[in-house]
């Protein structure tokens, strides 16, 4: 269990984000088009795993924002936008924002994302929705970087999985 804040108030995680060096946990999570979509399908590619509560709040879109407008200049790398939101959520804001640069993917369905990488929110008013939190994984699928955001009202260190990215 990791402890993060909301607004100062402590609130809890599921678990511990994936070790530096580890394999990244498989995932099957759906797309804006209502298909299932897996790790397995990213084999070969850079990964930032932006994983945030909601698309429809400020410092989520501000993320999605800002690393759509990064992906844009990166070579054999996807950024991967996951939440819980509804697909038509995640595809209404990014039609209307012109982002087109990284793929929104949802855990609503089952959940089982945010209990593989620990970011299910246990309790507080985000309870059940995702820690927001950074992981990048190389080529060969292991995790290079991770950050789980101390105060989730707070967007995550852009340079720092940037630089992560680079380095992988």
């Amino acid at each position: 269990m990791a402890t993060v804040t909301l607004k100062g108030n402590e609130i809890h995680t599921s678990g511990q984000l994936p070790k530096t060096g580890s394999k990244a946990p498989g995932f099957s999570l759906t797309a804006n088009d209502l298909s299932t979509i897996t790790l397995a399908d990213f084999a070969g590619n850079k990964l930032v795993l932006n994983i945030f509560p909601s698309i429809d709040t400020g410092t989520c879109a501000a993320s999605v924002r800002q690393f759509n407008k990064e992906a844009a200049e990166l070579d054999n790398t996807k950024v991967l936008c996951i939440s819980k939101d509804l697909p038509f959520a995640q595809a209404r804001f990014c039609g209307a924002e012109g982002l087109n640069n990284v793929v929104n993917l949802s855990d609503y369905k089952n959940g089982t994302f945010g209990k593989d990488y620990g970011v299910n929110f246990i309790d507080g008013p985000l309870e059940a929705l995702l820690s927001r939190s950074v992981v990048v994984v190389d080529e060969n699928g292991t995790v290079k970087y991770t950050e789980q955001v101390s105060e989730t009202a707070d967007e995550p260190n852009y340079k720092a999985a940037l630089e992560a990215l680079m380095d992988a």
